[in-house]
């Protein structure tokens, strides 16, 4: 791995250096590596997420150096540089048309793929759920036994290379037509309501408790989360604002593959 660093970190300054065999080869190997789960984007290390910039600097180059080429999955037909994963019988992953996952991205076994799409270099772990139309951005790490409802919208970070992708941990929920963009980290096993967005600038805030607790960028561990609003001054009066609010912890008596509506019963919630 470590001559294969070199070489991207190298062709990454010196574009020049794509022509070179051993450059490409290198590339190709990497891509293939993410494509079979070997490596990651970002890895969890003890407490915290390590993003291994120069994997993504590889993804980036991989655009490079191939060239558009037509795909016929008939009756559909696509031109495109990246071409689509195969073998999902062999690798244990129900695939249920249109289900879409480019090369490059690793899918776990036990992961059920409804009419949805996989972008390169996202991870999605063991048991994980990407219901219909819901959207796996380039780079995202979705975590064991999650589930991403209908519409759901996972968001890719390629670039800058030195910006951490979105994580989803294990266990997670994450309501229908939630977003979650920007590199946001949703801990293990929380839960987000329908509708739920966020992005780095969004105040997360945690309302279970006597004085308001205030979160940006992360979701923490177990936090049952809604669409929310606060109240915001400008020039021209004051409005609200969207926001999302913690509303309490999923309890231990709560079954992990819960459904989102008895998760939000437990805090007299409907969304």
């Amino acid at each position: 791995m470590k001559e294969h660093r070199i070489l991207i970190e190298k062709a990454w300054e010196n574009k020049s250096l794509l022509k070179d065999s051993s450059t490409i080869s290198s590339i190709k190997e990497i891509i293939y590596l993410l494509d079979n789960g070997k490596i990651r984007i970002c890895e969890k290390s003890d407490s915290d997420w390590i993003l291994n910039e120069w994997i993504k600097k590889a993804v980036l180059l991989y655009f490079q150096i191939m060239e558009l080429n037509v795909m016929e999955c008939f009756p559909m037909e696509f031109y495109d540089k990246i071409p689509l994963k195969k073998g999902f019988k062999e690798i244990g992953v129900r695939a249920v048309p249109h289900a879409v996952a480019r090369y490059g991205s690793f899918l776990a076994k036990g992961v059920i793929l409804m009419p949805s799409y996989v972008n390169i270099g996202a991870y999605v772990d063991e048991d994980t759920m990407v219901d219909t139309w819901a959207t796996v951005g380039s780079c995202a790490q979705i975590g064991k036994g999650v589930h991403l409802s209908g519409g759901v919208g996972i968001g890719g970070v390629l670039e800058p290379v030195q910006a951490s992708p979105v994580i989803i941990e294990d266990g997670c929920f994450i309501g229908s037509r939630s977003i979650v963009v920007e590199g946001v980290r949703v801990c293990k096993e929380a839960v987000l309501a329908a509708n739920v967005v966020l992005t780095q600038s969004t105040k997360i805030i945690d309302v279970s408790g006597k004085e308001p607790i205030e979160y940006k960028g992360i979701v923490p561990e177990r936090s049952v989360v809604i669409p929310g609003s606060y109240t915001k001054k400008f020039p021209a009066g004051e409005y609200q604002v969207s926001c999302a609010l913690i509303i309490g912890k999923r309890k231990e008596s709560t079954d992990k593959k819960t459904s989102l509506n008895m998760a939000l019963r437990d805090f007299n919630v409907s969304v």
